[in-house]
């Protein structure tokens, strides 16, 4: 099954949006940030592909893998 694209949430003039990576225009505009993390965690399951949370700095603060992680996490929960 081929890989979507990542989704990052980044800051936006009306509030934060979702955008797919290499996209220049946003697949969503939202108030809140949570709001945002939700779409990008919705249509990163649906792609197999990973999220990518912003901050209001521009840098990736934290994310998310909905795929099959070349590199998984080696902690027993």
């Amino acid at each position: 099954m081929a890989r979507g694209k990542n989704q990052h949430v980044v800051k936006h003039s009306d509030g934060w949006a979702v955008k797919g990576a290499g996209n220049s225009k946003a697949t969503a505009v939202t108030k809140t940030q949570a709001q945002a993390i939700n779409i990008a965690q919705d249509i990163a399951r649906n792609q197999h592909s990973d999220t990518k949370i912003h901050g209001t700095d521009g840098r990736i603060r934290a994310g998310n893998s909905y795929g099959n992680d070349p590199c998984p996490p080696k902690d027993r929960k």
